[in-house]
């Protein structure tokens, strides 16, 4: 274990994984070799969070609106995440690792969505870190689906209006039973959340790294960490929540 891991680790860090393309036009190289680059990268972060004692590990795989990419790169998008679960998923199992996959299910076309529901059903009963996979995810779609649900609810007469706390949203969200994230992390400089866990990110520390996602390594993910366990987080107070800070 490295000696300059933080005593202070967040239980849910999520990451926008961006820069696979650039990183791969900076050498010169088609965009495909920076998302399977890309995909080293992701075997690194789940094996070092897991290692630091990190809970719940989201990454940001695809998003609602990368369907509008040239179908070239959304084919071999969709072909790297097949062969990640193919090829890891065994691995990932045996690791205790549990995987959580949130986004838009519906109309899911081909063997994406069995390979999908094969992942989380072969890691259901694994206790070690949870990887969420946000897939044809995007926050303002998943608040639109847990506002309808909730209204259908209304319309039949099983929930009254009074009964739509801030509690039943976020147990009506796709991320239901998972801690909101403390850390949130965007590579490749870019400073903005992209419609990414917005809801869930309220409270969340914010930290934007300059590398592009296929180097974001071990070190700059510890890196990050360090950092995290310097701030002071108040949630809305005066004084810091040591003890959410700590993720206990």
């Amino acid at each position: 274990m490295n000696q300059l891991l933080p005593t202070t680790v967040p239980a849910h860090v999520a990451i926008i994984m961006d820069g696979n393309g650039r990183w791969a036009n900076a050498r010169g190289l088609p965009r495909a070799m920076g998302h399977r680059k890309g995909v080293e990268a992701v075997r690194e972060a789940v094996k070092t969070a897991a290692e630091c004692g990190i809970s719940y590990l989201t990454l940001f795989a695809f998003s609602s609106e990368n369907w509008s990419r040239p179908q070239s790169e959304v084919s071999d998008l969709m072909g790297l995440l097949k062969t990640f679960i193919r090829r890891d998923l065994a691995t990932l199992h045996k690791q205790n690792v549990r995987i959580r996959v949130i986004g838009d299910r519906t109309n899911l076309s081909g063997d994406i969505l069995p390979l999908l529901l094969e992942a989380e059903e072969t890691t259901r009963t694994n206790t070690g870190i949870t990887l969420v996979i946000a897939f044809n995810y995007g926050a303002r779609d998943e608040i639109a689906r847990a506002v309808q649900r909730l209204s259908r609810e209304v319309a039949a007469g099983r929930l009254d209006p009074a009964g739509i706390t801030s509690e039943r949203i976020a147990a009506t969200l796709d991320t239901a039973g998972i801690p909101d994230p403390d850390l949130v992390i965007r590579t490749s400089g870019e400073e903005r959340l992209s419609n990414f866990l917005l809801w869930q990110a309220a409270y969340a520390e914010l930290m934007f790294v300059p590398e592009f996602w296929p180097d974001f390594s071990r070190e700059t993910f510890i890196a990050a960490l360090s950092r995290y366990a310097m701030r002071e987080r108040r949630f809305g107070g005066l004084q810091p929540a040591a003890t959410l800070a700590t993720g206990s």
